[in-house]
């Protein structure tokens, strides 16, 4: 058996597509326009699948801020942390995301997946236990197997079920990791962590948030769902990324145990990774300072993700449980949400096709995620579109059956 006959099962799937005539996994972006524009195919698309909550990519302070740092550093650190890749603004940026979290301590990792990576496998072993939402993000469940825990899944967003796997565990919750995410990526529903820190205190395990879709999006400052929640006391560790909310590359982790710098004494993501470049490292310490001054930028996103949510609400499409800039549109078949995905893409929208495993329960979504720089004209641009593709295909699921 040779090394790709493994992979044949994904020839034979890519095959089919391209046999449709189409790659959705592939999709080149000719030209980026603006933060919700670009040329794919040849036409003019508005993007509505980019993760680019606040809009900052274009953002001229941001650019400014890039472009002075490479001018006077360089374009690359050529290095680890470690090695000869902590620069001054790595260690500033860290300073002001403590800062701005309110926590004793930041780590600054290459991406947020990699700084799921370095953390939960650093910081649990062999005889701790790990408990995770079922609707994990990929980089959660990686970092839980790779640090060599026992690891335990409750159904998603399900305290009870969460609470029954820690009534099993006895003293062991002591040296127990509960991970959620402020925002899950997919659905885009909020866990639960008031519940969850109120179980915390009364079994006495660790709690980390990955606040990577909430950065920017929730709370009153923009931190996250711990924010929001009133629970940043009661967080352990915050996880989160520069590439969302703030425009760039790059992770980071919080907390306000001082022992998280031994992290990066063991954190092999961390110590055998090249460091973030000036240019990112500048433009996200812009992107920081903008997020701290002020909430307009957060109005403008929940108003463009309300209106989405309710107008397509409107036409009958099943969506997530909540209105979030996560909007979760549930369709039918793989083929199915495929063909409608097609059809978007054709009158010149592009949001992401989701199919199992990455979607949960089996299902397949069309995903959109709203921005602030969308316009109100751009938004309903988007209903249209929704509402011309359920007029030609088979009539939405009814809004009876919400997740």
């Amino acid at each position: 058996m040779g090394l790709f006959d493994k992979l044949a099962f994904i020839s034979q799937a890519r095959q089919a597509l391209e046999e449709m005539g189409i790659d959705p996994f592939n999709v080149e972006i000719q030209k980026i326009l603006s933060p919700t524009e670009a040329r794919i195919a040849g036409r003019k698309v508005l993007l509505a699948g980019t993760n680019n909550y606040l809009g900052l990519t274009f953002d001229p302070r941001c650019i400014e801020a890039a472009c002075q740092a490479t001018r006077s550093e360089g374009t690359g650190t050529t290095g680890s942390r470690t090695a000869n890749g902590t620069f001054a603004g790595h260690r500033a940026l860290e300073r002001e995301l403590a800062e701005f979290f309110g926590c004793a301590k930041a780590i600054v990792f290459s991406t947020g997946f990699v700084a799921n990576l370095g953390v939960i496998s650093t910081l649990t072993g062999p005889g701790d236990t790990l408990i995770i939402d079922g609707d994990s993000h990929a980089s959660i469940y990686d970092g839980c197997r790779m640090g060599g825990a026992d690891i335990l899944r409750f159904r998603h967003n399900d305290t009870a079920d969460l609470e029954k796997r820690l009534r099993r565990l006895g003293d062991r919750t002591k040296n127990t990791l509960v991970i959620v995410e402020g925002i899950y990526s997919m659905l885009g529903d909020r866990a639960p962590l008031a519940e969850i820190v109120s179980l915390k205190k009364q079994y006495g395990f660790w709690l980390m948030v990955d606040e990577a879709h909430s950065l920017g999006v929730l709370g009153q400052n923009g931190r996250g769902l711990a924010e929001e929640c009133g629970c940043m006391d009661d967080v352990d560790f915050i996880i989160g990324t520069f590439s969302k909310s703030l425009g760039a590359i790059g992770g980071f982790c919080v907390s306000n145990h001082p022992e998280l710098d031994l992290v990066r004494y063991a954190s092999r993501s961390y110590l055998f990774t090249a460091s973030p470049s000036p240019a990112t490292i500048a433009s996200v310490r812009r992107a920081l300072q903008i997020l701290a001054a002020g909430t307009d930028l957060r109005e403008r996103l929940w108003a463009n993700a309300h209106r989405l949510y309710e107008g397509l609400s409107e036409l009958g499409y099943r969506l997530g449980p909540e209105p979030t800039p996560v909007v979760a549109v549930h369709m039918g078949s793989k083929e199915e949400t495929l063909a409608c995905w097609k059809e978007l893409l054709e009158s010149g929208i592009y949001v992401n096709l989701v199919w199992p495993p990455a979607a949960p329960k089996g299902e397949s979504l069309l995903r959109c995620s709203v921005s602030a720089a969308h316009t109100e004209e751009q938004i309903e641009r988007l209903l249209t579109a929704f509402a011309e593709l359920a007029h030609r295909s088979a009539a939405p699921p009814s809004p009876d059956t919400h997740e």
